[in-house]
């Protein structure tokens, strides 16, 4: 696969024009006899069910009879599909045409001789507005989910998740669910170990519907699946049968994930179980949940929260707490720290001193420079409300820094002033080297 096609398979832009040139690169691969990277395109078209929508959508447009827009690509590809070379890229737009009679012999093709790589373009034909489509295409899709599920689901899948919502689209949703239901186990953990979201989801709620997930490979996944509605399922579910079993070693294991609401489960079980020693170390978790968790078990426990925070040992989570749990009597305590050694403290300080509205404006000032990046975001935000006492001319300044950060907080400050200010610094920031900073600049100066 060329880098060009890759990158107009990756593009985020869905407009005609990118369809047109994605059409274009995809007629140079299947000029060439390589069959294998025509099909690796395909593969990769049909996992981004969005970019494949899009394109049935743009060539029935192109291919309509008054369209202003010429498409030889599209022509050519679909004149060597009607002279019976049926190579994978000629079949899939021949799929895509805007003539239902097309797109019917195209879905016969691709039954009588199908790739893996094709089942999205089968689920997305099931949903097919003309019969003579959709009912050879679910015909299909049936005997392939159901002779060979591991070569054909993770191709279907993803599709039949994007078209659940429409009213057609639901036969291939439910279509697939059954096929993970009825799947043999190295099917099950084939689709488990995918790097497709859909279908370690879908292979999730299989497990756990039918009872095949036990308490130690809930905790498995709680603490070491990437995706968040997994995680959280499984550990909910994980949680509320530690719970009722009395488990502890389950639940200090949820406690020690890295994933705050994971912890905060871990820690709400073990506090259901009976006092926890666990509570007054997590009064300096990063978490802001898991911290009121702890203070309020340990307060119930006779802890003096305060005073732990202002004894304890700097950290972010710490010097957040304070804030939290504090007044602003605390203030001076937080002062002394904006200059620890520590970037994440410092920064932690400085909001923290935004939290409580005791802003020492003429010490975090030179803190829009500081080698942090994240204590410059700080300085920025908490200075905000306090324009009126900062340098004028500041804001100017500091846009014409070379660190990128330097300058978003120098945007950040003149944001938060009048109109014309506000619209002058975003046409500044329009020009910026930064790509990200520019997009801003030029968005909010549309705005």
């Amino acid at each position: 696969m060329t880098d060009a096609l890759t990158a107009a398979l990756e593009t985020p832009a869905y407009d005609d024009e990118a369809m047109l040139r994605l059409v274009e690169l995809l007629a140079e691969a299947d000029s060439g006899d390589d069959d294998h990277a025509a099909r690796a395109a395909l593969a990769r078209l049909g996992e981004r069910p969005r970019l494949l929508v899009r394109l049935d959508e743009s060539i029935r447009r192109i291919t309509w009879r008054y369209a202003d827009r010429p498409a030889p690509a599209f022509g050519l590809l679909l004149k060597r599909f009607a002279q019976g070379r049926r190579t994978p890229i000629a079949l899939a737009c021949a799929a895509l045409h805007r003539d239902g009679r097309i797109r019917e012999s195209a879905v016969t093709a691709l039954a009588a001789r199908p790739f893996p790589e094709m089942g999205a373009l089968l689920v997305l034909r099931a949903d097919d507005w003309v019969p003579q489509v959709r009912n050879p295409a679910r015909a299909a899709l049936t005997r392939l989910l159901n002779d060979d599920p591991g070569r054909f689901l993770p191709g279907a899948v993803p599709m039949a998740v994007k078209l659940a919502d429409r009213y057609r689209g639901r036969f291939a949703r439910e279509l697939v669910i059954a096929a993970v239901l009825a799947a043999p186990d190295h099917v099950r953990r084939q689709l488990a170990a995918s790097p497709g979201r859909d279908l370690r989801r879908l292979a999730f709620d299989a497990d756990l519907h039918q009872g095949r997930l036990d308490l130690a490979a809930l905790a498995d996944l709680a603490v070491r699946e990437g995706d968040a509605q997994i995680r959280n399922r499984a550990a909910q579910v994980a949680y509320e049968q530690a719970v009722l079993r009395q488990h502890r070693p389950t639940l200090e294991r949820l406690f020690a994930a890295r994933p705050a609401g994971v912890r905060a489960l871990g820690l709400t079980g073990l506090l259901r179980l009976g006092p926890a020693a666990e509570a007054v170390p997590a009064l300096d978790d990063p978490a802001p949940l898991v911290r009121a968790i702890a203070r309020d078990a340990a307060r119930r426990a006779g802890t003096d929260v305060v005073g732990h925070y202002r004894t304890t040992e700097p950290s972010p989570g710490a010097v957040a707490g304070l804030a939290e749990a504090g007044s602003d009597r605390d203030a001076p305590v937080l002062v002394a720290l904006l200059s620890h050694p520590s970037g994440p403290v410092r920064a932690a300080a400085v909001r923290a001193l935004g939290h409580l509205g005791a802003v020492p404006v003429e010490l975090v000032v030179p803190m829009l420079r500081d080698p942090a990046a994240a204590v410059v975001r700080e300085a920025a935000l908490a200075l905000r409300p306090f324009h009126r006492r900062v340098p004028p001319g500041l804001g100017w300044e500091l846009l014409g820094d070379s660190r990128p950060e330097v300058r978003r907080a120098g945007y950040r400050l003149l944001n938060g002033r009048d109109p014309v200010t506000r619209r002058q610094a975003a046409r500044r920031l329009a020009d910026d080297p930064d790509s990200r900073l520019a997009a801003r600049g030029r968005a909010d100066a549309t705005r």
